[in-house]
């Protein structure tokens, strides 16, 4: 009866989640390409397992092959091995799929070494691609005023393509602006206070003053071959200003990318670009009420599919996102909640939510979760499939080694006869 309801997932574009509370073995399944018809969210207060959740979602989209993902991967902790609650190694997603489907970039190749994460390409930025919109985005982080956010269209008009590499050299007299200063179209404390603000840029090390590879070309390349891109923060990923600024200048290129793809592909110029999902943690951070208008990740949202781009958040604060976004989000997958607010928002225009609050409450801290929204036909709770088991693994199609061909290919690899991938 469960299979009749909720798809089999035999059939293709259908994933196994969970089991239904005391129904073991009795398998609810996730209908892929309606999940991926509108932008989702997995919420749930921290330690309730967001992050082996969102990884166990994105091995389904990976393995059905319904959508081609980008993930920014704030902690590091989807492409590459890491841990789990027991301190168990897990496979991450590059080697759960090691055979081209996964590519990693990286922020922070040191930190990336140091893990043993094997990389196919660091992201560097240059300071002559960045745009105010790329730092308007970061108005509120760093207390950009509304002069000062406008000021900034006015200095790249004047100071042209290097505007924000001139703004941070203390040995630029930038002559073009003494005009503007002296009658007063531009302040002097305004200039002042903007140069300062952005004196945060260089303690990140990615941003250069000029780059010869186009990292976003990369990444696109891989997308529109069908490669899903896991981007590590490593080091970055504490400041929350990095994150930011990276994530949303990729995605800003990347969107603009998927519109002329799209508005060829009407015009009969061009093949339907491959449906895409953008990860982001800490969503209430691009999505609040303030800055959701002014960001490329508040677009998407309100576009629904448009453009064949849609999001899958990741918060434990779903109070913090605008309404008029939640609103948009078709699938919601909410793991324990304690606070009011945050069981407000997840429910903001659910029918029947009374019920469900109390369904909600009763959920244990880890692996359970409550499936509700475009990708289920009703809602269910269920004891979330586990990630990093052998069977999970067997399941994704990863072979399980003999001990003794592991420790030959690790002898292998340390002999630089062989590289590390699944290892």
């Amino acid at each position: 009866e469960v299979a009749l309801i909720f798809g089999q997932e035999e059939q293709p574009g259908y994933f196994y989640v969970g089991d239904p509370l005391e129904m073991e073995g009795v398998h609810v399944a996730l209908d892929l390409h309606r999940f991926i018809e509108r932008s989702a969210g997995v919420f749930g207060k921290t330690g309730t397992g967001k992050t082996f959740l969102t990884r166990t979602l994105l091995a389904g989209l990976i393995q059905e092959d319904v959508a081609v993902n980008l993930v920014f991967d704030m902690h590091n902790e989807y492409g590459w091995k890491s841990q789990d609650e027991a301190k168990q190694e897990v496979k991450g997603l590059r080697q759960l799929f090691p055979t081209g489907r996964v590519a990693v970039f990286t922020l922070d190749e040191a930190s990336s070494r140091r893990r043993g994460s094997k990389v196919d390409g660091v992201v560097r930025v240059g300071y002559d691609r960045i745009e105010p919109e790329d730092v308007d985005s970061l108005a509120s982080l760093m207390a950009l005023s509304e002069v000062q956010v406008g000021a900034l269209y006015f200095l790249r008009r004047r100071l042209g393509q290097r505007w924000a590499a001139r703004l941070l050299d203390e040995g630029d007299p930038l002559e073009e602006l003494e005009g503007a200063l002296e009658r007063g179209t531009l302040h002097g404390g305004t200039l002042g206070a903007i140069q300062r603000k952005l004196g945060m840029f260089r303690r990140f090390d990615f941003l250069q003053e000029r780059v010869a590879e186009d990292s976003v070309r990369q990444i696109l390349d891989y997308l529109d071959r069908g490669v899903n891109v896991i981007l590590e923060f490593g080091r970055y990923g504490n400041s929350l200003e990095a994150y930011l600024l990276v994530a949303n200048y990729i995605t800003r290129r990347i969107h603009a990318h998927y519109v002329r793809r799209k508005e060829e592909a009407l015009g009969e110029r061009g093949k339907e670009p491959r449906p895409l999902v953008i990860t982001i943690e800490e969503a209430h951070k691009f999505l609040d009420p303030a800055v959701s208008r002014h960001t490329i990740f508040g677009t998407i949202a309100r576009e629904l599919r448009k453009y064949n781009v849609t999001l899958l958040i990741v918060d434990q604060r779903p109070s913090g996102i605008d309404p008029e976004v939640m609103s948009q989000i078709g699938t919601r997958v909410t793991c324990l909640l304690d606070d009011e607010a945050d069981i407000r928002a997840v429910f903001s225009g659910i029918s029947g939510a009374g019920a469900l609050r109390e369904v909600l409450a009763r959920l244990d801290t880890r692996q359970q979760a409550l499936i509700m929204g475009h990708a289920v036909p009703m809602p269910v709770v269920v004891r979330t499939r586990t990630y990093g088991t052998p069977e999970f693994y067997a399941e994704m199609g990863v072979r399980a080694e003999d001990p003794e061909a592991v420790l030959a290919r690790g002898r292998a690899v340390l002999r630089g006869e062989e590289d590390g991938d699944g290892i």
